[in-house]
């Protein structure tokens, strides 16, 4: 495979040149993983954004069908699964709920605590959003071979296993 310079090439290059007593091997990696990150993250908003959905509300609404019937979770556990923080969650379940493809239900078990419950509309646009995001990710892929992408995804794993955020997950 013959090897293309792109902007992070020249970054290591130019610091080399510059500060050769720095290590700039690591931003030829992490800046194209910060880069791809802001990249694939654009073109799952332009995906979803066709259906009246974004992103996080794709994550939410997600987290929910994945369970399987009856399709709730409690908002904690929703905030676990989708790395954001109670607050965050809050006001995302609000505007879910306002859209009306979520619903607040109390909890059967404990009747101090509520779940969050997928509506059958939230689920017929989850269901069709999830064809829509999962073409996308395998699209997004079509660069790399299967055993390429199956070594990324473990080199991906490796270093998430590794980092500090490890404890959040």
């Amino acid at each position: 495979m013959k090897h293309v310079q792109d902007r992070f090439d020249i970054v290591r290059q130019q610091w080399k040149q510059e500060r050769p007593d720095l290590d700039a091997s690591g931003i030829e990696v992490v800046g194209r993983i910060l880069f791809l990150s802001r990249k694939l993250r654009r073109s799952a908003a332009r995906k979803l954004a066709r259906l009246g959905l974004n992103l996080w509300g794709y994550d939410v609404l997600a987290s929910l069908r994945r369970q399987g019937p009856p399709f709730r979770m409690s908002p904690t556990e929703l905030s676990r699964t989708t790395l954001l923080s109670p607050a965050a969650m809050t006001n995302r379940l609000d505007r879910l709920e306002a859209a009306g493809w979520v619903q607040r239900q109390p909890d059967p078990v404990d009747r101090r605590s509520l779940l969050i419950e997928l509506t059958p509309e939230g689920r017929d646009l989850v269901d069709e959003a999830a064809g829509v995001r999962l073409k996308e990710a395998i699209d997004s892929l079509n660069p790399l071979s299967e055993s390429e992408r199956r070594d990324l995804g473990d080199l991906l794993r490796r270093l998430l296993n590794e980092s500090d955020e490890t404890e959040h997950l």
